[in-house]
């Protein structure tokens, strides 16, 4: 479970549930079934119109990345792979990977990984490895579009809604008690698309975003590894090259755990 997404949502309804309680609001007035029915059904339509099947159809994985926590391959632990394999194939060549590669769960690595096997010219297994990273990216932003419409569509809903309900207070001016209830009702709605505008659909697509930046970050750094490790690079030359993908003060951290690794082991074979 994405904790952030959780801890989002229930701190986006407390703050509106209680900023109505302070301003003598109450809460109930929220469960209001015009209201929910125009933002949430007309948002749906509108998604509808604007994009086809086969993404609507893509909503509920979305949803399921949103709340799901992201699972990536620690940048340390991938780059100290890469060294590791870069050691391999300078001792007894880019065929002794071989067996290696059939181990890796990753699909975009093992591929990558069988093509530099396989022989492959690196200007090759670069065009193709990016044209994938491209078409991921496409794929994601496609996603994130979903959400980022939602948001843009459901304020505007929330008008549309405010302007059904006053068109249905002013209807019966000769009531004056029912019409600052019925005045009060219609902009339940407006509340209500903004809430789920600017607090859920627009962050979603942020977080949709933020996620697949990061998966492709990783990816950059598996082709940069591939290819080093293809051309024959040293295993220190690539530690050096991978980790422009860290940050600085991360880089001394990540060097020092590194170096204190290395210690262990060789104490371990001296021992």
């Amino acid at each position: 479970m994405e904790k952030s997404t959780l801890i989002g949502i229930v701190l986006g309804i407390v703050a509106v549930v209680v900023g109505m309680i302070l301003k003598h609001a109450s809460p109930m007035s929220l469960l209001n079934p015009a209201a929910i029915m125009i933002i949430i059904v007309g948002t749906i339509a509108a998604l509808f119109n604007a994009f086809p099947m086969s993404e609507m159809k893509r909503i509920p994985a979305l949803f399921k990345i949103i709340f799901k926590e992201q699972k990536l391959p620690e940048k340390r632990e991938l780059i100290g792979q890469f060294m590791n394999w870069a050691s391999i194939a300078r001792r007894e060549g880019l065929l002794a990977l071989e067996n290696t590669s059939d181990e890796i769960e990753d699909p975009f690595l093992r591929n990558g990984m069988k093509m530099i096997i396989d022989g492959g010219e690196p200007d090759f297994v670069r065009d193709v490895l990016n044209e994938e990273i491209h078409a991921i990216e496409e794929r994601h932003q496609a996603g994130a579009l979903v959400f980022s419409q939602a948001g843009s569509y459901a304020p505007t809903l929330g008008v549309l809604g405010a302007v059904v309900g006053l068109i249905a207070a002013l209807g019966n001016l000769s009531d004056i008690d029912a019409l600052g209830i019925s005045i009060a009702a219609a902009f339940v709605a407006t509340l209500l698309g903004i809430f789920t505008g600017y607090v859920l659909w627009h962050p979603f697509a942020t977080k949709l975003k933020r996620k697949s930046k990061a998966e492709i970050e990783i990816k950059k750094i598996m082709v940069e590894g591939l290819l080093s490790i293809q051309a024959g690079v040293s295993p220190t030359a690539i530690e050096q090259k991978l980790l422009v993908y860290i940050p600085y003060q991360e880089r001394a951290e990540m060097k020092e755990e590194m170096k204190e690794e290395k210690r262990e082991e060789g104490a371990a074979v001296n021992g």
